[in-house]
């Protein structure tokens, strides 16, 4: 049995422990240029943007008018040539009228238009050339072809997607990606549907970023999907541009458009936050209520108003305090005797 290690096997991460005196001279060379995108997984794209040999507008135009030019000729040399004096036809002028017709049609290759907002990315026969940004009637080489990319910028908003936080709630949360083709040779050569790819990669991000924020109450060091919309926001946004950078699209922004707890939890979470608030509200009370107490018997012993006991400072005490936190109306009695039974 052979000892050779297995190619698909977990390959070692770090510097490679072989001396250069006893590493393989035959090993392929990474020849990829440095800076250029790599995807998950390692891939790399081995294809950028360059600027096709396009010619100015006013040259594109007369070359119009002298391929036109050339078609008249071409039909009326034709023409000639089918009803010459003979009778029989002239064979020369229906050929020569033939091949200025065919030579007319190849010239129109060589023009092109590009709208505003719009690029022509060229290939000839199969092989990328360039990408023309120049808007207007342009000039190109013969027999090339082009596919029109838009350069403007979109957005769409993802599916909203249930998935859990970090502490294990069920969320359904949803977002707005604002994007736009920065190279246009790696979005039409590097994936399949750029359109397709960057919705999907969004959503993949979406979900990501959502399990690692709690949606409320963020501990110590954490950001909370509800509160930290802006924070949030900005991590979607990097995560995306990274996924997809490859297909050479630029991420503008991506905002957080919904966000919420999943129906079948939503009502235990209200009920929660309902909780917390009415906790806040008596609290704030009992702390007005002691405050308000305090000033009044300061206020009695310092006026020397009446004179109170111990005990009966404990039960002035708890009757301000019953009718201050109370929820309801309190009806009070009216001592009408003496203060000591």
């Amino acid at each position: 049995m052979s000892n050779r290690p297995d190619p698909a096997g977990p390959v070692p991460v770090g510097p490679d422990p072989r001396t250069p005196t006893d590493a393989r001279e035959d090993a392929p060379e990474d020849t990829t240029p440095a800076g250029r995108p790599v995807g998950h997984g390692g891939i790399r794209v081995d294809i950028d943007e360059k600027r096709a040999a396009s010619g100015p507008s006013v040259l594109a135009f007369v070359v119009l008018l002298v391929i036109l030019a050339v078609l008249v000729l071409s039909v009326v040399v034709f023409v000639r040539g089918v009803v010459s004096a003979d009778g029989g036809g002239s064979a020369v002028l229906i050929l020569v009228g033939s091949v200025l017709f065919v030579l007319g049609l190849l010239a129109f290759t060589t023009l092109t238009i590009v709208s505003p907002g719009q690029t022509s990315v060229r290939q000839f026969f199969g092989r990328y050339i360039g990408t023309i940004r120049r808007t207007g009637l342009g000039l190109v080489p013969p027999l090339t072809t082009g596919k029109k990319i838009s350069v403007k910028v979109h957005n769409f908003e993802t599916n909203e997607l249930k998935v859990n936080d970090l502490d294990g709630n069920p969320i359904n949360i949803a977002a707005i990606v604002v994007w736009q083709v920065a190279d246009t040779a790696r979005a039409v050569y590097a994936v399949e549907e750029y359109e397709e790819f960057i919705k999907t990669q969004s959503e993949a991000a979406l979900r990501h970023v959502a399990t690692t924020h709690p949606y409320d109450e963020p501990g110590p060091g954490e950001t909370s999907l509800r509160g930290g919309t802006d924070v949030v926001s900005a991590e979607l946004a990097t995560e995306v541009a990274e996924r997809v950078a490859l297909a050479g699209l630029e991420i503008v922004e991506v905002r957080i458009s919904s966000l919420a707890y999943a129906p079948e939890i939503a009502q235990a979470m209200l009920q929660r936050q309902q909780a917390g608030a009415i906790i806040d509200a008596r609290e704030q009370i009992v702390e007005g209520a002691v405050t308000m107490v305090d000033q009044a018997l300061s206020r009695l012993e310092k006026e020397d108003i009446v004179a109170l006991d111990d005990e009966r400072k404990a039960q002035m005490v708890s009757n301000l305090l019953v009718v201050l936190c109370s929820d309801q109306r309190t009806q009070p009695i009216v001592n009408a005797g003496s203060l000591y039974s």
